[in-house]
């Protein structure tokens, strides 16, 4: 009864239009009034230690901060430039280049949207240009852009390692592989497309363009060289990474590349300035431009917005930590794992159960509610059948990147919509082709648990544990 009631309260609001977070902490509350022993008191104490007992949280407001930082400067057009230098020429390289940017990006991002929209906004109007057809090019930025939450650092991630207490750690790791392996999985798709639609090339820049394209994105990939290099050399935990990143993101967009705040548009250097000169004069200009920076306008909006969005998503986990606390307390999980496990349904049967159940939620809801409401039903699941809590951590976020790309609620459908302005119904056809790869990685995932627990293991027995 109290199962029902609760699932029925939580679909029953959600389909009158009630924002997600709401709907989980309105649905909560009342099963915990009408069916358990629990005061008010108790609720509002696990709504504050959902975002205070979990340390690894703290890492999502960084790397949203970091995120907004990059997406408003311009790292995302330095990493295409190089992407471009660097593999443009081959025939269909200009999408193949548009992938690898996206890769680059989301390993200093960890957000699925923010990459399709730093990414896509330059690169599907100059595939455009170039002669490629603009359903391909959207197509291809719209799954591309679904990286940015398997790569690491992901958002997604820290989500699911809130929800399970797994090590965020160990996530990352495991989501570096399997990240490389779908963008090389969309370069070849995107090649033999390209001999097949007799796509152009560009023309190879030369090994001086390509180091100068390399050097000038260096700033942008140094961060990917500091969160995962820390974090993989035990060096840091992810939410001290994020915070470097954030000040770092920081620096780079604001005194590096100066694309905002008070040297927008300063250049390094000024005709034929010798490099001493400008050695001093950029120092001199840092130090007095450092302490305005802090309350320029445009940094202020960037702040701003990243705030907003760090208390929405921490609003919808509160409110997730608070349902799930009432799955707990009512033994829901344990109880359905009961029932699976009485099936005799074996761990290959269960994974398929899995996947069904993820691939509808994905329709429905964003990948963080998703996450919250699933892992813990699915987790002690898997544990009693053996699966490892990693190689199930990396099939949900597979999962996740599939709802990006799957109506009505499909993330970077809207996005890639806003950035063409074209419809949904065309934004779906073009992304069509290249879901059924996703789907197809997808059983590669599940089904061949050491693509993603490798290196986690690996790293796991240099360090000797």
């Amino acid at each position: 009864m109290t199962t029902a009631m609760l699932f029925i309260l939580l679909f029953g609001c959600m389909l009158m239009g009630m924002p997600i977070a709401i709907a989980l902490g309105l649905s909560s509350v009342t099963t915990i009034l009408l069916f358990s022993n629990d005061s008010l008191a108790s609720i509002s104490l696990k709504l504050f230690e959902a975002t205070t007992s979990h340390y690894t949280l703290l890492a999502i407001p960084f790397f949203i901060l970091s995120s907004a930082f990059l997406s408003t400067g311009g790292v995302a057009k330095r990493l295409i430039n190089f992407a471009v230098d660097a593999i443009g020429h081959v025939r269909g390289g200009l999408a193949m280049a548009s992938v690898m940017a996206c890769m680059l990006f989301a390993a200093v991002s960890g957000s699925s949207p923010a990459t399709v929209a730093a990414i896509g906004s330059i690169v599907i109007a100059g595939m455009v240009r170039s002669g490629y057809p603009e359903a391909f090019g959207a197509g291809v930025i719209a799954n591309a852009g679904t990286l940015g939450i398997l790569i690491p650092p992901s958002i997604v991630m820290l989500v699911y390692s809130a929800a399970t207490e797994v090590s965020a750690s160990r996530m990352f790791m495991a989501g570096f592989i399997p990240g490389i392996m779908m963008g090389l999985l969309l370069m070849i798709a995107i090649y033999i497309a390209a001999r097949i639609m007799k796509l152009p090339a560009q023309p190879f820049p030369g090994f001086g363009a390509l180091a100068r394209s390399g050097v000038i994105a260096l700033g942008g990939l140094m961060l990917i060289v500091i969160v995962l290099g820390s974090i993989y050399g035990g060096i840091a935990s992810p939410t001290e990474a994020a915070s470097v990143a954030a000040i770092y993101a920081y620096l780079i967009a604001v005194l590096g590349y100066r694309d905002i705040g008070p040297l927008k548009g300063v250049a390094w250097r000024n005709g034929n300035e010798g490099m001493g000169s400008a050695v001093v004069r950029n120092g001199v200009l840092m130090l007095l431009a450092f302490p305005r920076s802090v309350w320029h306008p445009e940094v202020r909006k960037v702040l701003v917005d990243a705030a907003k969005v760090s208390m929405m998503l921490l609003f919808i986990i509160a409110n997730a930590m608070l349902f799930a606390h009432v799955l707990t307390t009512e033994r829901i999980p344990h109880q359905i794992a009961e029932v699976i496990i009485q099936w005799g349904l074996p761990a290959w049967g269960f994974l398929i159960v899995v996947n069904i159940l993820l691939l509808i939620a994905g329709n429905f809801m964003e990948p963080s509610a998703i996450l919250l409401i699933m892992a813990p039903i699915l987790f002690p699941i898997a544990m009693q059948l053996g699966i490892d809590p990693i190689h199930l951590g990396i099939i949900m976020v597979v999962n996740m990147e599939i709802g990006m790309l799957t109506p009505p609620v499909g993330l970077n459908l809207f996005v890639t919509a806003g950035i063409t302005g074209r419809d949904m119904v065309w934004v779906i056809k073009a992304c069509l082709p290249w879901l059924g790869l996703l789907l197809f990685f997808l059983i590669l995932i599940t089904y061949i648990p050491q693509i993603s627990l490798f290196l986690p293991e690996y790293i796991d027995k240099l360090r000797g544990y």
